[in-house]
């Protein structure tokens, strides 16, 4: 399943003060991608498995291609990290404020004002992420009492960024709407890759925290390449291939990794995210605080958020006017 492509392939929102964060970090596009505990010794990794016989293993050790095909809806909560230092402050400014707000930065070293976050101390922000059969999606963030929103309804995006004191629904970009349509579905790219046109080839074996992972190559029909480490003895995803970011002027690789497994329905689901950038010191995670699998969602939280009149001010979308999601479900 992918929900950061998280390596979404990314899907972004836009802060003050952060410039691009991108969610679950592609929020989008990483359950498919499930790494489980690992053992305290490393052994040797085993020999003369192709990379049809690893995919499959890895599918067994996700749950078994059962469970994930009976899969037809997720619903997450939790927290992502989005940032530090005086920029968070800056960042609650212009929210709260306006795009007129003073966006100075602090000086180097400065203490932040009592109550604030501290200057190494990473800002996180709830959210919200829905999945439904065929492809769509609606992601929530909330921050400084705002909420943005981003949908998409399988074929078309849409989105509300009201940290930029942006309130009207807006189409995405050609690129964001490509991220979304080229990221994988709620299967992940391993489960029944062939009939998805997907070609797989074992590209090694190359230790990742001291253990020995298998390095798969997958080409998508559309040509995509993307890789992923399995580990040789859970046969789960130790290390992804994420979405290249743009740092300083240039394209820089990013790999994302799973932790804190749980098992949902009989699927194994990372309840941690680590997205690492080439050359950036810090990391950022995504940690799932709720997870429910198969829960009731209308079709009408993937449509086009409606704009609402509020009298002596611009119509602006009433974020909240959808049905909330069925309160049973699986945790």
């Amino acid at each position: 399943m992918s929900i950061f492509a998280i390596t979404p392939p990314s899907r972004r929102v836009f802060l003050p003060g952060y410039g691009k964060t991108t969610l679950f970090l592609g929020l989008l596009s990483c359950l498919c991608f499930l790494r489980a505990p690992l053992a305290a010794d490393s052994k040797p990794a085993p020999a003369k498995l192709s990379a049809a016989q690893i995919a499959e293993k890895n599918v067994e050790a996700r749950g078994g291609l059962q469970a994930w095909r009976a899969l037809q809806t997720l619903s997450v909560t939790g927290k992502m990290d989005a940032g530090s230092g005086d920029s968070a402050l800056r960042s609650d400014r212009i929210a709260r404020l306006g795009a007129g707000a003073s966006v100075k930065h602090a000086p180097v070293g400065a203490a932040a004002p009592a109550g604030k976050e501290g200057a190494g101390k990473q800002v996180q922000l709830p959210f919200t992420l829905e999945m439904k059969r065929p492809r769509k999606s609606r992601l929530e963030l909330e921050f400084a009492g705002k909420t943005a929103v981003q949908v998409f309804d399988g074929t078309n995006g849409w989105k509300v960024r009201p940290f930029l004191n942006r309130n009207d629904v807006e189409p995405f970009t050609a690129e964001e709407l490509k991220s979304e349509v080229d990221r994988a579905d709620m299967d992940g790219p391993l489960v029944d890759y062939a009939a998805k046109g997907t070609k797989l080839e074992l590209a090694g074996v190359e230790p990742v925290d001291g253990h020995d992972a298998y390095k798969l190559k997958l080409t998508a029909k559309s040509g995509k390449v993307q890789h992923i480490w399995i580990d040789a003895h859970s046969f789960l995803d130790v290390k992804v291939q994420g979405t290249p970011r743009r740092f300083d002027g240039r394209m820089r690789d990013t790999w994302v990794y799973q932790r804190d497994f749980k098992t949902v329905s009989g699927l194994s689901i990372p309840y941690e995210y680590e997205t690492a950038v080439d050359g950036v010191t810090q990391t950022h995670k995504t940690v799932f605080e709720s997870v429910k699998v198969n829960t009731s969602l209308d079709d009408a939280r993937f449509t086009k958020p409606q704009p609402v009149a509020i009298p002596g001010q611009a119509a602006t979308p009433k974020l909240g006017a959808l049905p909330a999601p069925a309160a049973t479900g699986n945790k």
